[in-house]
């Protein structure tokens, strides 16, 4: 999975995010870039999340921004992946919901969709893996941590 991000172009490196909805916008970028997505798609899962609350934040430092299934302005289905330097804060009350690693969902084939979430859902998982992600720095050491943890 790692290794796609690399070779799909899907990720970023970012020193940080203003606040929680730019590190969302940012977090869509790359999936922008080669028209996976549409630009209205990081403002839609603005929205849900100013609706629903920090949804996204699925535990601490990681957040999985998606709006729902079969979205407008999705285009394909795939997953980007960006680290931010620093924390962005999603609520200033629980600093269990900052988050610096994001992984941005686009779907509109179900059955490729739930693939990558089982995949996604195994990765993080992985402890030693989740800690080294906090420390990459490039699209290199996200290929280092896929022969490390995930080409066995």
């Amino acid at each position: 999975m790692l290794r796609e991000f690399v070779e799909k172009k899907h990720y970023l490196f970012a020193k940080e995010a203003k606040d929680w909805e730019d590190a969302i916008i940012m977090s869509c970028k790359s999936l922008e870039a080669d028209g996976t997505v549409e630009s209205n798609y990081a403002h839609d899962i603005v929205e849900c999340v100013r609706k629903y609350g920090p949804y996204i934040v699925i535990m601490p430092n990681i957040a999985m921004p998606h709006s729902q299934e079969g979205a407008v302005g999705v285009n394909k289905t795939a997953i980007g992946f960006m680290k931010l330097e620093k924390p962005v804060s999603f609520d200033p009350n629980d600093p269990e919901k900052d988050a610096q690693l994001f992984f941005t969902l686009a779907s509109c084939n179900p059955d490729q969709h739930l693939n990558n979430m089982m995949r996604l859902s195994e990765m993080l998982m992985n402890e030693e893996l989740v800690a080294e992600l906090l420390k990459a720095e490039g699209p290199e050491d996200l290929l280092k941590l896929q022969e490390k943890y995930l080409d066995k």
